[in-house]
C-alpha cells in the first residue's frame, strides 16, 4: 500500500516517524508533501519519495494522511483536486469536521477524522478515531494496526473527536509543564536539576501505568499514596487550595472550544 503524507511536521512527523521505526510500512512505499525543506529533505534521507505537487502526491498513493495545520487546510486541500477519487484520506486535522474537509477537497473519497498526540515518535501515542467512518474494512485495518502500533486507539463518534483534541491531542504539552514545574520544585529543595527532571518524568509515567494497568480509578490510586497525616496528603492538600483540579478542567475544555474555532476558520 502506497501512504502519502500532505504535511509532516510535529503531529505527522511523530506519526511518519514512529511508524517507520516501527516498521509498519517501508521508506519507499511513502510520499511526503511538505513546505519545509528541511522537512523534506530529512525524510528524503530516510528514502521517502519527496512529491512538491499535491494533487500529484494525491495520484501517487492509496492513503493519504491530511496532517496540515487547520488554518492552512483549505488551500493545502483544494490543490488535490479529483487525485483522491476512490482512494482514502485520514485527517489529523483538529477541528476540521468531516464535511468541512470534502467540501474543501471536493471529489469523491474515503475519510476517517482521529486526532492523534506527539508521543506517538516513541511508540506512547493516544489516538481518538471517527466510529462513523467510510473507510473499507481492509484501510480500516490499516489504520487500527497503523495507530495501535504508535499507542492506544479509542473509536468514538466524530461530534467527540474536539474533545479528544483539547484533551490528549494538547495533553502531552500540559504534563510537560507538570513535570518541569515538579522538577523546579525538586530543584528548590535542593535536587540537582537533572535528577529532579529524571525523578518527575518517571513518576509520571509510572503513575499513568498505574491507571492504565490497574484499571483502577485514579482517586483510589491516591488515596493508596495518602497515609493519613503524612506528607503526600499536605500536597494533595495544597494543590487543591490552589486550584490545580479545576485548572485542568477547564484547560481542556478552553482547549476544545479553541479546536472547534479553529475548525470554523
Amino acid at each position: 500500500m502506497k501512504v502519502g503524507f500532505l504535511g509532516a511536521g510535529a503531529m505527522g512527523g511523530a506519526i511518519l516517524s514512529g511508524a517507520l521505526k516501527a516498521g509498519v510500512f517501508e521508506a519507499k512505499d511513502v510520499y511526503v508533501s511538505d513546505v519545509s525543506t528541511a522537512i523534506t529533505d530529512k525524510y528524503k534521507e530516510l528514502g521517502c519519495n519527496i512529491v512538491t505537487d499535491n494533487k500529484e502526491l494525491g495520484e501517487s498513493v492509496d492513503i493519504l494522511l491530511s496532517c496540515v495545520k487547520p488554518q492552512y487546510a483549505a488551500g493545502a486541500l483544494a490543490q488535490l483536486g479529483d487525485s483522491l477519487d476512490g482512494k482514502a484520506m485520514i485527517s489529523i486535522m483538529a477541528g476540521l469536521t468531516t464535511a468541512a474537509i470534502r467540501e474543501m477537497t471536493g471529489g469523491e473519497f474515503r475519510l476517517l477524522r482521529l486526532m492523534p498526540n506527539t508521543p506517538a515518535l516513541v511508540g506512547m501515542g493516544a489516538f481518538a478515531l471517527d466510529s462513523g467512518t467510510d473507510l473499507t474494512a481492509e484501510e480500516k485495518e490499516f489504520a487500527q494496526k497503523l495507530f495501535e502500533t504508535l499507542g492506544i486507539v479509542e473509536w468514538m463518534p466524530e461530534n467527540l473527536i474536539d474533545s479528544a483534541c483539547g484533551l490528549s491531542g494538547a495533553g502531552p504539552a500540559y504534563i510537560y509543564l507538570v513535570i518541569e514545574a515538579l522538577a523546579d520544585g525538586g530543584v528548590a529543595k535542593g535536587l540537582p536539576r537533572k535528577t529532579a527532571q529524571n525523578l518527575a518524568a518517571q513518576t509520571v509515567m509510572g503513575a499513568a501505568k498505574m491507571v492504565l494497568e490497574t484499571g483502577q480509578h485514579p482517586g483510589f490510586l491516591k488515596d493508596q499514596v495518602c497515609s493519613p497525616g503524612g506528607n503526600t496528603i499536605i500536597g494533595i492538600k495544597t494543590l487543591e487550595e490552589h486550584g490545580v483540579r479545576g485548572a485542568f478542567i477547564e484547560t481542556v475544555i478552553k482547549s476544545t472550544e479553541r479546536a472547534q474555532e479553529l475548525g470554523k476558520k
